[in-house]
């Protein structure tokens, strides 16, 4: 994974190349849309992370704000990190069969999903899945998860 060392979104945007920089900006501009409210937006393990702030869950196991979604650039590929697909099965399979019927392919890993271009994307399928989460259920799931059910 490669880590930038910018300490604000902007310094992270302005440091890709241009072609990089303008498909993370067409991403987070979907992001922040349909982010629900209580989530924020920082630079969170060298990403662009869409967190729940310590203000209210401070409860982690690292003691970092709890990351709900991220965008980053890799060496070969951008990636959209979407904590809420991996934590709850229910929205995985939603979100897979939605991808596949949108007729682009998906290339995901547990979170990840990875591409090349924004056109690689179903867009609006994304919005949905960063809309899909409020804040309290985000954390019911990060708790089950800690216990284990």
């Amino acid at each position: 994974m490669v880590r930038s060392g910018a300490k604000t979104v902007g310094e992270y945007l302005v440091g890709l190349p241009a072609d990089r920089g303008a498909a993370l900006v067409a991403v987070r501009e979907v992001i922040l849309e349909r982010l629900p409210e209580g989530y924020e937006e920082s630079m969170q393990f060298g990403m662009i992370g869409y967190v729940v702030p310590l203000e209210k869950f401070p409860v982690t196991y690292n003691g970092l704000p709890l990351m709900y979604a991220a965008l980053a650039a890799q060496k070969n590929y951008l990636s959209l990190y979407l904590m809420n697909v991996y934590a709850d099965k229910e929205t995985e399979r939603w979100f897979v069969e939605r991808y596949r019927a949108s007729g682009k392919k998906l290339n995901m890993g547990k979170s990840c999903v990875r591409f090349k271009r924004v056109d690689d994307l179903p867009i609006d399928l994304i919005g949905d899945a960063i809309a899909r989460t409020p804040v309290a259920e985000f954390i019911m799931h990060y708790e089950a998860s800690r216990r284990g059910t």
